[in-house]
């Protein structure tokens, strides 16, 4: 019974968010928008514990205003320019309330303290939805309004989101609070050439998803969800430990890894765009996010030797050898996939 409503929910999530990216009209996104998020509502609460059913209800308010903040946007939008088309946006007022709605609805500064806190209330591989898959729908409506944004705005979201990701992320103990305040840097820099050349934002949203989903289901799989736990895991699973440290170092831009692509072709936009000082500050806040990645790869794989645990604990469980297995080949493409950008 369980796993049919789990169905049940994932497939609403799944059409919602189909419905979003393949409408033409604001109406219909909405629909989508609200499908997508009472779907996964069911999905955070399911945790017989009052800190789900807290980070439920926390879901539901910040989706609700940024629905409702949508809805107006929206209107004001149809009023003006008489059409629902998204695409026909050019007042500045609804595309910059549109702008804060979507923002807050994938968790990006300043309205980014929701996600730490609903990402902690809930299981990993449900936090795995709600830092990518969840962010598909809105990125598709910022994508598609991107030349009617004000450029300033998303620079200074951007640089927000950088710098408060890396800056709540050094303090935290708990591998989902980090994670999330990993996702909050990460929309910093898809905003930064969010106007200018849109694409490169959907690069680095999409090779965000590619690093990020083994690296949950791994933490998922090893049962690890603080800094402690991390220390143990090289006896639950050495395979496990090293790639999971070279999704962190790919996660945190380190050449000659997947995660340095997408930062560089952004790194280099900017410049090209004559925002070089913009740019040495993007590359500044990177340092703030890197100082916990390699915290985390540091307790992961350099502060063990590798050997044996001669006592029997709860970390050493069986690993089911499917899904690694499964797993394998997006652990591959998440670290050895720069070549491409030679392509």
């Amino acid at each position: 019974m369980r796993t049919t409503a789990t169905i049940y929910m994932l497939t609403g999530i799944s059409i919602g968010t189909i419905m979003v990216t393949s409408s033409n009209s604001w109406m219909l996104a909405w629909l989508g928008l609200e499908l997508n998020s009472f779907a996964i509502l069911p999905l955070i609460s399911k945790t017989k514990h009052p800190r789900s059913i807290e980070a439920a209800t926390k879901y539901f308010l910040t989706q609700s205003t940024a629905s409702c903040l949508i809805l107006f946007a929206s209107t004001i939008n149809a009023w003006q320019t008489g059409t629902w088309t998204i695409t026909q946006m050019p007042d500045k007022l609804p595309s910059t309330l549109m702008l804060i709605a979507l923002t807050m609805k994938m968790g990006a500064a300043p309205m980014h303290l929701w996600l730490p806190e609903v990402m902690q209330g809930t299981t990993l591989l449900t936090s795995l939805l709600i830092s990518t898959w969840q962010k598909i729908a809105p990125m598709v409506l910022i994508f598609t309004t991107s030349n009617h944004l004000s450029s300033n705005i998303t620079l200074i979201m951007g640089l927000l989101s950088t710098y408060l990701g890396g800056w709540g992320g050094m303090n935290q103990t708990h591998l989902r609070k980090m994670m999330a305040f990993s996702s909050i840097a990460n929309m910093g820099w898809t905003l930064m050439t969010l106007t200018s050349e849109p694409k490169m934002s959907m690069i680095n949203i999409m090779t965000y998803m590619l690093l990020t989903t083994p690296t949950f289901i791994l933490l998922a799989q090893t049962s690890t969800k603080t800094l402690q736990d991390m220390t143990t895991m090289w006896t639950t699973s050495p395979t496990s430990s090293i790639t999971l440290t070279f999704l962190l170092l790919s996660m945190a831009g380190l050449p000659p890894l997947t995660g340095f692509m997408p930062k560089l072709l952004i790194l280099n936009e900017l410049i090209s765009q004559n925002m070089t000082a913009i740019s040495i500050a993007t590359t500044m806040a990177s340092l703030l996010s890197l100082i916990f990645y390699l915290r985390i790869s540091y307790l992961t794989s350099l502060l063990n030797t590798p050997s044996s645990s001669t006592s029997t604990t709860k970390w050493r469980q069986n690993m089911n050898n499917l899904k690694m297995t499964q797993m394998a080949p997006t652990a591959v493409m998440s670290t050895t996939a720069l070549p491409t950008l030679y392509l």
